[in-house]
């Protein structure tokens, strides 16, 4: 028996007492994709927080396209060695490699194909990284998922110990440490039906129906509650958007489709979000913040392709309702605390939604602490847009706030389990953003099922965690979990970006980057190395001198130090 089951076994074992933190590794299953690392009842793989030593101790936490996800490998500023990432074997797209061979800088790979075998040599490039801690930007607020009426639905039919392990798995420091999950008031796409508070009665402005919580966010507060005690998590950031009013009160008197909010019931669309809010309170859930409103554009323009729940705002008109209702509403009330994210919706609006509602309303804006941004169409709308809005409003945070793969109509329209290049995808988009000043980013579904659902209009996509809900015993964590885990896992919140540049110019960088100063002092450095090659790096620090690094093809990377 091998030192993995062995370790797995332990594991078993002392699982029910939720003891102390115990690393377990990762029970890699291959798939028609790609890998993904299988969770059941009994077992689920966890890393403890990297607890440095002493000054000099360098660790270095390691997933890639071979099959590392989270292992750890150690080095020291005092070690003249560099300290080397050992992966399975190196692989490109049309050879597996037989043979690997390090020399100094050379690697030579012994190839084979169907008909022969050969073998060449490659240098290996060395990259030149320089940290300095002394330039410093933005600080980390959050980073968590979306628990939507579908994740709901499907974590309330799994057996107790796997709910356990979901919640672990993403908000306990051994899983990847969110603090944060994104919730709709009422429904939202990925329900198993649209809805609101105060369906009934209708035309009804003083909400006389909108007493209590509703069932379906009741059940979500009783998980929401296990997932504290679970995870030992204190402070859950809750933020919540609703994605539609009540029929009642939109123009087409329907979920979907061209339709705003009729202008009679401003106030009573900012009351509505007030009660949710205190209602919320009332059960010891607070809200953390609320946005706008999901989406807006979905119902003025993207009408002709979205059929999920949805309620259009020009800028204009949300400065109005902003300005004059909701603003105030909220802040006279005794959820004044409570932020308030403007936009929540593609970085393509950017930042002209800001400067048309500034027009309409000179001080709109002042009722905002917060931008929320969602990811989709990023790859052809630059960052570009982003900078512009911070710098006309350099005091507001900015959250991605949603994001997920699978739902352009070239891409596979649910999961596709155990695909890399979808976790690359990830990898790129954090990074990009995190070095454009964003302060954190909730994905969406934390789960789904094997299709990419289930929601009532088949608008399937994929999930960092995607659960067998045919035999309901296993969950799969995908590669997209693992890109996530590399930035939320190790920069809690009040991390500071720092200064972490190559040598490369960045239309040939084989090495992507970004780096943090945590709240203890040290240093988290996050790298990406894209490409089928591996990589030498040489890091400097402008504190504590340089070590060496060599990291394989397809990877990304934590390393931590004092």
């Amino acid at each position: 028996m091998n030192l993995c089951w062995l370790s797995m076994l332990f594991a078993a074992a002392s699982w029910s007492s939720w003891g102390a933190a115990l690393s377990t590794p990762c029970q890699l299953k291959e798939t028609h994709y790609g890998s993904v690392c299988v969770c059941n009842s009994s077992y689920c793989d966890y890393l403890e927080q990297p607890v440095l030593g002493d000054n000099d101790q360098i660790v270095l936490i390691s997933s890639s396209k071979n099959g590392l996800r989270f292992i750890r490998s150690e080095g020291s500023f005092l070690d003249e060695k560099a300290l080397e990432v050992q992966d399975q074997q190196w692989i490109d797209s049309n050879f597996v490699t037989d043979t690997l061979v390090v020399e100094q800088n050379k690697v030579w790979l012994q190839f084979a194909n169907i008909s022969q075998r050969f073998a060449f040599n490659v240098t290996i490039k060395t990259v030149q990284l320089t940290v300095q801690r002394e330039v410093r930007y933005q600080k980390i607020t959050n980073f968590g998922g979306a628990f939507t009426g579908s994740v709901s639905h499907i974590i309330q039919q799994l057996p107790k110990d796997l709910q356990d392990h979901i919640y672990k798995s993403y908000f306990h420091a051994d899983g990847i440490g969110y603090n944060s999950i994104r919730m709709s008031i009422g429904g939202s796409d990925f329900d198993l039906q649209p809805w609101a508070y105060n369906q009934l009665p209708r035309n009804d402005p003083l909400l006389s129906n909108f007493t209590k919580l509703d069932s379906r966010d009741l059940q979500k507060i009783e998980q929401l509650k296990r997932l504290k005690a679970i995870a030992k998590l204190n402070n859950l950031k809750i933020m919540a958007a609703a994605w539609s009013a009540p029929t009642w009160m939109k123009s087409n008197n329907r979920w979907t489709g061209y339709g705003q909010l009729k202008s009679e019931y401003y106030q009573a669309w900012a009351d509505y979000h007030l009660k949710f809010l205190e209602l919320m309170q009332s059960i010891n859930m607070p809200v953390w913040a609320i946005s706008t409103g999901n989406e807006p554009l979905n119902g003025v323009i993207g009408f002709f392709f979205i059929h999920f729940m949805s309620m259009g705002w020009t800028p204009w008109q949300q400065a109005i309702w902003l300005n004059d209702y909701l603003g105030p509403t909220i802040r006279q009330s005794k959820q004044s605390q409570v932020l308030i994210f403007g936009n929540d919706d593609q970085r393509y609006t950017y930042p002209s939604w800001f400067r048309k509602m500034r027009a309409s309303r000179t001080n709109a804006l002042d009722y905002l602490d917060g931008l929320a941004v969602h990811w989709y169409w990023d790859e052809i709308f630059g960052p570009q847009l982003i900078d512009r809005a911070h710098a006309e409003m350099p005091d507001k945070l900015i959250l991605n706030t949603e994001s997920c793969i699978g739902d352009k109509p070239w891409q596979t329209h649910g999961p596709e389990l155990g695909n890399w290049g979808r976790g690359e995808s990830y990898m790129r988009a954090y990074m990009q953003d995190l070095l454009h000043n964003f302060n954190g980013w909730l994905d969406w579904n934390l789960v789904l099922d094997e299709q990419g659902g289930p929601n009532y209009v088949h608008n399937y996509v994929d999930a960092p965690v995607i659960v067998n809900t045919t035999s309901r015993s296993e969950f799969y964590k995908q590669p997209i979990y693992y890109a996530i885990g590399h930035f939320s896992k190790f920069l809690p919140e009040q991390s500071v970006r720092i200064e972490a540049r190559t040598n490369e110019t960045e239309s040939f960088a084989q090495l992507s980057v970004v780096g943090f100063q945590r709240p203890d002092g040290s240093v988290a450095v996050i790298l990406y190395n894209g490409e089928n090659l591996p990589v030498n790096v040489a890091l400097n620090d402008s504190q504590r001198g340089e070590f060496n690094m060599r990291l394989p093809a397809r990877s990304w990377h934590t390393v931590i130090y004092k």
